[in-house]
């Protein structure tokens, strides 16, 4: 197998070699599956296929790439709250933490998870909710943190201030996902699910752009002209040169020394555009253009202005539960993390498909659902308890990067989680990400953000749009989730209950938009009457069968690794654990049936079509 797919291991958007070889080989079928030839948009290499090794490095490394943005900036917007704009080597310390949760979740969910190639990652989602309960008058940053001159990072006054706050938030993420872990461990998912469709789902996702756009205008207002640039720099690599390739040096045992077409620009448009603006930021310093007096405009743009945070760092970290000390809990930041939850496990859920039909996968049956969302929490609880000031959950980014590079094969993504794990615990790399003018991140936060709130109101796409009914429900939790929000946040006086506790819980979900804007989606789309195709739950709970790409076999994919489901699959008691593969003596039948090997023939799909298919023996 491996064999045959070296020839065209490398036809992906992000190289071009041997043309001409590849289209004679585009008959090929991926691994050892069954594919019709007619599709074009079937993936190279399948979730149970491995690709070559050098294949194999350069895609998790895309995946990283991918995936940087996100988990780099959700640290640095956390450091306003937690009282951290002045402290870098803190900052880059909670990047490397980042980091190394995500790969190690990584690592858990496609081995003992849901088991497809799906990335796992920090989430915008808890940031709203960790950001109110920072903004509560209790945990508002005294005023001498906010002045770099008054900030002493060594001092053990500075450092229990933010460390206070960081406890708080991290023993709020582990008691709140404890609801994610009961709820997918105990199948409750598959019930939840039946009331949280599209109109949930839409408005809770774009208010988490909305809801912080202020923290990007204070970003990119430390300097337009830096932060437009980072922009447009962005947008002209993701958007207009993403077809240009780029050639570059190879070489191949057919046609020796020659050239081929890189696609950079597709690959790591972010990390481009940062780079060079970071690059134009560091000569407008070192010829003293940008002002060096701190009260003056233009002076976040400056790249000298975090100190020595790079020779400061450590060469080697290793991030360990604990590390900022025992975790506390807050009942209003409990609440508020559970909301964020909720809608981050419905957001995985439609991951899974979305990823399964790319990667040329089923579509997952329950308890790899289960299992993946279980996973999900324990991967919260890890953060929490690391010391990330976020959960995890898995990246959607990652998974339309799996449609580009038509490589679903999870050997990437688990190699890709061991690289995060490997530069989590690179304190330098830390250090460097830490050190990104202020304006830089705030352009970068502009493309985000704005890329979020449109894949939020993309949820739509399966509801009825023309409906007077759905305009009205999407439309009136939007304007809610902004008006009330702020309106309290102007008057934080009038939640007044006379219970300390129960107003720190209303004030903090209150003005948490994306909550106002979830609780009144979904209330009004499961209280006002409306079809199913209407509301947009057909779309979702039909099963694609004409785009699964390769005939794999449940068994194959979802079952649990290295034995365990062999073992488990003779215990009668293992069809009551909702998260264990369970299957009887007709259920063994018929996959036996479906894995005898075929010549060429015909086969007869669920939907009465038929398709001629080649298998491999």
């Amino acid at each position: 197998m491996a064999s045959g797919k070296e020839s065209n291991g490398l036809n992906t958007i992000a190289f071009d070699m041997d043309g001409d070889h590849q289209r004679g080989e585009e008959g090929k079928t991926c691994g050892s599956s069954c594919v019709t030839e007619e599709d074009r948009n079937k993936p190279t290499y399948c979730v149970t296929d491995v690709p070559p090794w050098y294949l194999c490095i350069f895609l998790a490394m895309q995946h990283y790439l991918t995936a940087f943005g996100a988990i780099t900036a959700i640290p640095l917007i956390l450091s306003e709250g937690l009282c951290l704009q002045h402290d870098s080597l803190t900052q880059s310390q909670l990047i490397n933490t980042i980091f190394f949760t995500s790969g190690l979740v990584t690592v858990l969910q496609v081995t003992f998870g849901v088991r497809l190639p799906i990335l796992q990652g920090g989430t915008f989602i808890l940031v709203t909710p960790a950001m109110a309960m920072l903004s509560l008058p209790e945990w508002k940053c005294p005023a001498w943190t906010q002045n770099a001159t008054l900030v002493n990072t060594s001092s053990p006054v500075f450092i229990e201030i933010w460390q206070t706050r960081l406890r708080t938030l991290q023993g709020s993420i582990m008691v709140a996902s404890l609801l994610q872990i009961l709820v997918g461990f105990s199948g409750l998912i598959g019930l939840l699910m039946r009331f949280i469709g599209p109109l949930t789902i839409a408005p809770t996702v774009s208010l988490i752009g909305l809801s912080l756009f202020d923290s990007v205008g204070q970003k990119a207002g430390s300097h337009w002209g830096i932060s437009a640039m980072t922009t447009v720099l962005i947008i002209l690599f993701s958007q207009y040169l993403r077809r240009v390739p780029v050639l570059v040096p190879a070489y191949s045992k057919a046609k020796k020394l020659h050239t081929s077409k890189f696609y950079i620009f597709q690959i790591m448009p972010i990390l481009l555009g940062i780079g060079v603006s970071w690059l134009v930021c560091y000569l407008l310093t070192i010829f003293d253009v940008l002002p060096s007096d701190p009260t003056q405009y233009g002076h976040l743009a400056r790249t000298d202005i975090k100190g020595d945070v790079v020779n400061e760092a450590s060469w080697f970290t290793l991030p360990y539960p604990g590390q900022w000390g025992m975790p506390a809990v807050s009942l209003a930041g409990v609440f508020g993390m559970m909301a964020g939850i909720i809608c981050s496990m419905a957001e995985s859920v439609g991951d899974y498909y979305a990823c399964a039909r790319l990667s040329g996968a089923p579509p997952p049956p329950s308890h790899a659902i289960n299992r993946g969302i279980g996973v999900e929490g324990l991967g919260s609880l890890l953060a929490g308890a690391f010391g990330t000031g976020n959960g995890t959950t898995s990246f959607s980014e990652n998974v339309a990067a799996l449609g580009i590079t038509k490589v679903g094969s999870r050997m990437v993504i688990l190699l890709s989680g061991f690289f995060m794990i490997l530069i989590g615990m690179l304190g330098k790399v830390g250090a460097i990400f830490a050190t990104i003018p202020t304006p830089v991140m705030g352009g970068m936060l502009l493309i985000m953000f704005g890329v979020i709130i449109a894949a939020g109101v993309s949820n739509l796409q399966s509801t009825d749009m023309n409906s007077s009914r759905n305009i009205f429900i999407f439309g009136f939790s939007i304007m809610s989730a902004l008006v009330i929000p702020n309106w309290i946040m102007k008057n934080p006086g009038f939640l007044d209950t006379g219970v300390k506790e129960v107003d720190q819980v209303l004030q903090i979900l209150l003005t948490t938009n994306m909550f106002v804007g979830g609780f009144l989606g979904f209330f009004l789309d499961n209280t006002i009457p409306g079809t199913k195709r209407e509301r947009g739950l057909l779309a979702r709970d039909k099963v694609h069968l004409e785009d699964s790409s390769c005939n794999l076999g449940i068994e194959e994919v979802y079952d649990l690794p290295f034995g365990i489901a062999s073992c488990l699959s003779s215990q009668s008691w293992v069809r009551y654990i909702p998260f264990c593969p369970w299957k009887d003596s007709r259920s063994e039948k018929q996959s036996e049936e479906n894995n005898m090997p075929q010549g060429r023939g015909k086969e007869h799909l669920q939907n009465g079509t038929e398709v001629f298919d080649e298998c491999a023996l």
